[in-house]
């Protein structure tokens, strides 16, 4: 990875990732505001500004925006997370003026014109419907908000009927103004790209952007708690956290793979044990979310009605039982999945364009694939069974539950079987 780093003269950086032997390029700007920016009555706002930008500016309608770009075979797309915004395209390597020119355009110049704002609202409300309609989904909106209660953190990205509802064009074009600015954007070009083009580029497509810094996000601080709500399905769908590391602590890839060694594939513990030897449930797994000052560790599992009276106990065996006999082949094939996911993903600009903005945004600088490579050859399972015992000691537990859940594990119990002060509490 040969990056070339600028900073333009309105305070936009600008990275290039040069990839030889490629035809096209992915290119984007990611802003370093998300939902957790928002504020209890703008609640989703982020995600309908990103709606919003592709239906119309100054100088295109919304059908033109979509002609524009499909005329030259290349995908125009955005997404909100819960702390960055990202605008981005992929396309060929002669059509990189063009994906630049209308990623700039929407982003100065947007119209916000009231009958697309309906047509959207009506489109995010039915977009909050058909996630309510999925419960292997909607699970970890209430995992996120029993974890981060009361926080923008563990808020929607969608937002709620009432905040959509009442969304309109100043509102929009305010919150804009104040989180979309130059000190938190970064435009990433990645494949077919040259510095010096993009940077030309640049200074002429994104000179109308807003300077200065984004405000400061609240911080977030996990909570923990319950949330069930039985549900005529027919799997319940239990999702549990416990308190992990942020995307910038120096063990989060020991939570990685203590992650996936927990449950990150069919070779992993929870796998084995609950769905291989058990016959619980039909899908398991473990994954590690970090965000700016904080993160968690979650386990998933889509089960029976009457398998749901067993699995928290599996669960909880599996962890403390990693802790303790946690071997360094189960450490060595997760770091290989680990390994190979991160060098497949250095094979697609696109995918490459969104770490470098992950990593900048968390770390203020760019881990090459070989330093990272290194921070995972460098843990064994001495360094994992320390943290599981972290976990297993340190644990303040949340459960979210949907579906038949009735004969699930009480929360207090659950706890109970880690060194959380919530057991005693519950009493």
């Amino acid at each position: 990875m040969t990056l070339e780093i600028s900073k333009l003269s309105n305070g936009l950086t600008v990275v290039t990732d040069p990839m030889a032997g490629i035809e096209s390029a992915a290119l984007g700007i990611w802003v370093d505001t998300g939902s957790r920016n928002e504020a209890a009555s703008k609640m989703g706002v982020s995600h309908m500004l990103e709606h919003m930008a592709f239906k119309g500016t100054a100088t295109r309608s919304a059908r033109a925006i979509a002609e524009e770009i499909e005329a030259v075979g290349g995908v125009l797309n955005a997404y909100t997370s819960r702390e960055q915004t990202a605008f981005h395209a992929r396309v060929l390597k002669e059509d990189v003026p063009l994906a630049l020119d209308m990623i700039g355009d929407i982003l100065t110049n947007p119209a916000f014109e009231a009958p697309e704002l309906e047509r959207e609202r009506q489109v995010v409300l039915q977009e909050l419907g058909q996630v309510r309609d999925t419960p292997d989904d909607i699970v970890f909106d209430h995992l996120q908000s029993a974890i981060f209660e009361g926080q923008p953190l563990g808020w929607s990205i969608l937002g709620e009927e009432k905040t959509v509802t009442a969304f309109d064009r100043d509102m929009l074009k305010a919150y804009m103004a104040s989180q979309y600015r130059t000190g938190g954007m970064t435009l990433i070009a990645s494949g077919a790209v040259r510095h010096d083009e993009i940077v030309k580029l640049a200074e002429e497509k994104c000179a109308g952007l807003n300077t200065g810094a984004v405000p400061a996000c609240a911080p977030s601080n996990y909570a923990g708690g319950d949330y069930r709500e039985v549900q005529d399905l027919e799997q319940a769908h239990v999702a549990y956290a416990f308190p992990g590391l942020s995307n910038s602590d120096p063990d989060y890839f020991v939570a990685q793979i203590y992650a996936t060694a927990l449950g990150g594939g069919t070779s992993s513990r929870l796998f084995q044990e609950a769905r291989e030897k058990r016959g619980l449930c039909y899908s398991i797994y473990a994954f590690s979310n970090g965000f700016q000052d904080s993160g968690f560790l979650g386990v998933y599992a889509g089960t029976g009605e009457k398998e749901a009276s067993e699995i928290s106990a599996v669960i909880a065996g599996e962890m403390e039982a990693i802790a303790g006999n946690l071997a360094e082949a189960e450490v060595s094939r997760a770091r290989a999945q680990l390994k190979v996911s991160l060098l497949m993903g250095m094979e697609r600009p696109g995918t490459r364009a969104e770490q470098i903005a992950g990593q900048l945004f968390a770390l203020g600088r760019v881990q090459s694939a070989a330093e990272i490579v290194a921070v995972l050859d460098a843990i064994d399972a001495a360094t994992v069974k320390r943290f599981a015992v972290k976990v297993m000691q340190g644990a303040s537990p949340t459960i979210a539950a949907l579906g038949p859940v009735k004969k699930l594990e009480a929360h207090s119990t659950f706890a109970r079987r880690f060194g959380s002060t919530l057991a005693d509490a519950a009493e």
